[in-house]
C-alpha cells in the first residue's frame, strides 16, 4: 500500500469556498464535516506497512453537501459529457446531476453535451442540449444515454476555448479511464489560463476495472443480464446432443463480469479470464471429459482472455487507443469443433455473444440507487470548488479521489484472492496453465 501516500488523496481547490449553501430542499441535509474523513485502507497489514515506514496514514475526504460553497449559484451554468462505450445508468447520472443542480443549487442554466468529447469542440457541429427536471424525469428507466457517446480525444484548448465561450463554470464528465485522462488535460489547461471552472468525473466502467474505487455503476446491472444469457446458453447446451454453450461477455484486461456472472448462474464449468492465461491443451482435454461425463458444458469467457493464442493481425487501435481485439469466442468455437471432430467426438457449440445487448439495459433498482448518489455527490463537490478528481465508492463510503490516482492502472481480478478462487472451487475447472 506504499505506492498510495497522504499527498497523493489531496483534492485540487480552485479557491476558499465563501458562500453559504442553499438549500431548496424541505427537509434537512447534514452537511459533511471537512475534517471527517476515511481511511484509504482497513487492513491492519496495510496499517503496519505505514507504521514500519513512519508514514501519515492515507485518508479519504467524504463525499456529500458542505456548510460553504465556492460558486454562487446564481451565476453557474453547468455542462455534462458522456463519453466511451454504453453502460446501464448513464441516464440516472445524467438525472442526478440535473436534479440536484436544480434543486438543492437553484441552479438554472444546465447544457448536456452531445456525442462524448466531440461535442465539446463547435467545430464539429452538435450544439448542447438544455436540460431541466422536466426533460430528465423518466430517462433512468431507459438505456443508454440521451446525449449521446463517442470515443475520442478533442483539443483541450478547443474545448475549453468553448467553455468559455458558453459560461460554463462547472462540467462533469462520465467515462472511463481514457476520459478521465482526456478529463486531466481538460484541468491543466484550464489551471494554465487560471479559470474557475471545476471538472469533476464520474467513472464509468461495466467492466469494473478502475482503479482504486471498489464498485462501478453498471456493473451490477451488467453481472445480472449476463446471468440471463448464461441460463439461455445452459438450456441450449443441455438440449443438445453433447452441447456446449459458450458465451463472451465484456472484460478487455478485467474478468470481474464473467466471473461475477460465472458465479451468480451456478451453471457455468469453465470461466476464462484475462488475468488467468489458459493453455488450450490443457483446457480442451479437461473439457471433453466433462461432456463424457455429464454430456454438456457451458464456458464463459471474457474478451481479452486467451488473446496471446490466437494468430495476430496488424495491430488496429480504436479512438480511445485501445489495441483492438480478436474474437475469442469465435476462436474458441472454431478450436473446440476442430478438437472435438478430431476425437471422433459429436460437439454442438452454441455461442453467444451479447456484449451490446448487456450494454444498453436499463440499470437494475440498485444500480439505479448507485448512480442517484454518485450524481448528488458530483454536485456538491463541484459547488465546493473541488476539480481534477471523481467521485466513487471505496470502503462502503462514496469517496472524493484526484483524477491522477485513478488513472494510473486498471484494475484486475486478484488470481489469488476470494473472488477467482471462488470461481475455480465452484465450477471445479483448473487453471490449465
Amino acid at each position: 500500500m506504499q505506492d498510495v501516500l497522504f499527498t497523493d488523496l489531496i483534492i485540487p481547490r480552485l479557491g476558499v469556498a465563501k458562500f453559504d449553501a442553499v438549500k431548496t430542499l424541505s427537509h434537512k441535509v447534514d452537511d459533511i464535516r471537512e475534517d471527517n474523513q476515511i481511511l484509504f485502507c482497513r487492513h491492519s497489514v496495510d496499517f503496519q506497512e505505514y507504521a514500519a515506514h513512519q508514514a501519515k496514514l492515507p485518508l479519504l475526504e467524504l463525499a456529500g453537501p458542505r456548510a460553504k460553497i465556492f460558486f454562487n449559484p446564481r451565476r453557474v451554468k453547468v455542462g455534462i459529457v458522456t463519453c466511451g462505450g454504453l453502460c446501464p445508468g448513464l441516464n440516472t447520472i445524467i438525472r442526478s446531476l440535473v436534479f440536484t443542480a436544480h434543486q438543492y443549487y437553484g441552479i438554472r442554466t444546465i447544457y448536456g453535451f452531445r456525442y462524448g468529447y466531440s461535442g465539446l469542440n463547435p467545430r464539429v457541429g452538435l450544439p448542447p442540449l438544455k436540460l431541466d427536471p422536466d426533460s430528465v424525469d423518466n430517462i433512468h428507466a431507459q438505456g443508454g444515454t440521451i446525449l449521446g457517446s463517442s470515443r475520442g480525444p478533442q483539443e483541450a484548448k478547443v474545448m475549453v476555448d468553448y467553455l468559455e465561450t458558453l459560461g460554463v463554470n462547472v462540467l462533469f464528465v462520465v467515462g472511463g479511464d481514457g476520459t478521465m485522462r482526456g478529463a486531466l488535460d481538460l484541468t491543466q489547461e484550464v489551471a494554465k489560463r487560471r479559470l474557475a471552472i471545476a471538472i469533476i468525473g464520474i467513472p464509468k466502467t461495466i467492466d469494473n476495472d478502475i482503479a482504486f474505487i471498489g464498485r462501478s455503476f453498471g456493473f451490477e446491472s451488467a453481472v445480472e443480464e449476463a446471468t440471463r444469457v448464461i441460463a439461455a446458453a445452459h438450456m441450449e447446451a443441455k438440449g443438445a446432443v453433447n452441447g456446449i454453450g459458450l458465451v463472451k461477455l465484456m472484460g478487455r484486461e478485467s474478468g470481474f463480469i464473467a466471473a461475477n456472472a460465472a458465479l451468480a448462474s451456478c451453471v457455468v464449468n469453465f470461466c476464462l479470464i484475462p488475468e488467468s492465461p489458459f493453455r488450450l491443451d490443457k483446457f480442451l482435454p479437461d473439457l471433453e471429459r466433462r461432456i463424457k461425463r455429464r454430456h454438456h458444458a457451458v464456458i464463459v469467457v471474457a474478451e481479452g482472455a486467451g488473446q496471446d493464442l490466437i494468430p495476430q493481425t496488424k495491430a488496429a487501435f480504436d479512438k480511445s487507443g485501445n489495441k483492438r481485439l480478436q474474437d475469442i469466442g469465435a476462436f474458441l468455437k472454431n478450436e473446440i469443433v476442430q478438437y472435438f471432430t478430431r476425437k471422433k467426438l459429436e460437439a454442438n457449440v452454441r455461442y453467444i455473444d451479447p456484449s451490446y445487448a448487456i450494454r444498453s439495459v436499463a440499470p437494475t433498482g440498485d444500480d439505479n440507487v448507485f448512480c442517484l448518489m454518485l450524481g448528488q455527490s458530483a454536485v456538491h463537490a463541484a459547488m465546493s470548488g473541488r476539480t481534477a478528481m471523481v467521485v466513487g465508492h471505496r470502503n462502503e463510503h462514496f469517496v472524493h479521489l484526484p483524477m491522477t490516482l485513478v488513472t494510473r492502472f486498471r484494475k484486475k481480478i486478484e488470481i489469488h484472492g476470494r473472488v477467482w478462487r471462488t470461481v475455480l472451487d465452484t465450477t471445479g475447472q483448473a487453471e490449465y496453465k
